[in-house]
C-alpha cells in the first residue's frame, strides 16, 4: 500500500495502528466479489471509509455530527469512491440487520467518557443490532494500558482524564452477544511520540518488542467479532 494512502487511512502512529489492516482482512471475509455493505461509525476525516471504498464496498461514513464537510475532500483524492455521509450516533444507530461490516477507530472511550461505562456495551449492542446475521465488526480501540500510560494521558492529554479507555478485562462483558471474537494487542512507546516522525521510529521498536509483552501494557486493542 502507497505511503500517502495508509497516512489517509489511518492517521495518527501509523506504524502501530496500521497493524489492524493485515488482522481485519486474515479474520474478515473481504474479498472484493462480493459488494459488500459498511458502516464506519466515529469516523473523523473517514480513514477507514476510504480503506472499505478502496475495495468496492458501498460504505456510509458517519459521525455524530455529518462529516462530509471533514472526510469528503480526503475521499474526492482517490476518485468517485462508492461513500455516502450520514450523522449517525453510535448509542442509537438508526438501523437494523443493514451491514456486512461496521467498522470503528477508537470511539469506545468517547461514548463512555466519565465512566459511562454501560456506554460501552449499549454502543457495542447497537452495532450488533445493525450488523446482519454473520456479519463482522472491525475495530481498533485503545486501552488502559500501562501505569505510565494512564499517567501520562491524565497530565499531558487535555481530555485524558475523562476518557474512559478500555480494558481488557472488559471483552467478555462487552462482546457476549457476538457468536465469535479474534483479537490482539500491538504498540507501546508509539503513544508517546510527539510528532509523526517520532511515532514512527517508537512504532518500529513497538514492532520488534510487541511479541514479549503482556495485553495489560500495550495500549492498542485490534478485533474481529461476528454477529
Amino acid at each position: 500500500m502507497q505511503k500517502k494512502l495508509l497516512h489517509d487511512i489511518i492517521d495518527w502512529d501509523i506504524v502501530n495502528w496500521s497493524k489492524a489492516i493485515p488482522f481485519w482482512e486474515e479474520h474478515a471475509d473481504l474479498k472484493n466479489e462480493r459488494q459488500l455493505k459498511c458502516l464506519e461509525l466515529g469516523c473523523n476525516q473517514g480513514g477507514l471509509s476510504l480503506w472499505l471504498a478502496q475495495k468496492g464496498f458501498k460504505v456510509v461514513c458517519s459521525d455524530l455530527e455529518n462529516p462530509e464537510q471533514i472526510a469528503k475532500a480526503k475521499h474526492q483524492k482517490y476518485g468517485n469512491l462508492p461513500i455516502k455521509y450520514e450523522a449517525i450516533n453510535a448509542l442509537n444507530i438508526p438501523y437494523e440487520n443493514e451491514f456486512d461490516i461496521v467498522i470503528f477507530k477508537s470511539i469506545l472511550g468517547g461514548v463512555s467518557r466519565g465512566g459511562n461505562q454501560q456506554n460501552k456495551k449499549k454502543a457495542l449492542d447497537q452495532i450488533h443490532k445493525a450488523l446482519k446475521p454473520g456479519g463482522k465488526l472491525l475495530f481498533a480501540e485503545n486501552l488502559s494500558a500501562s501505569k505510565m500510560h494512564q499517567f501520562l494521558r491524565k497530565h499531558f492529554i487535555k481530555w485524558g482524564a475523562d476518557w474512559n479507555y478500555l480494558k481488557i478485562n472488559e471483552m467478555n462483558w462487552l462482546f457476549e452477544d457476538f457468536k465469535t471474537i479474534n483479537y490482539k494487542t500491538v504498540g507501546f512507546f508509539g503513544a508517546f511520540g510527539r510528532s509523526e516522525a517520532q511515532r514512527s521510529l517508537f512504532g518500529k521498536i513497538d514492532t520488534v518488542i510487541d511479541p514479549a509483552l503482556g495485553k495489560k501494557v500495550q495500549y492498542i486493542l485490534i478485533g474481529v467479532a461476528e454477529k
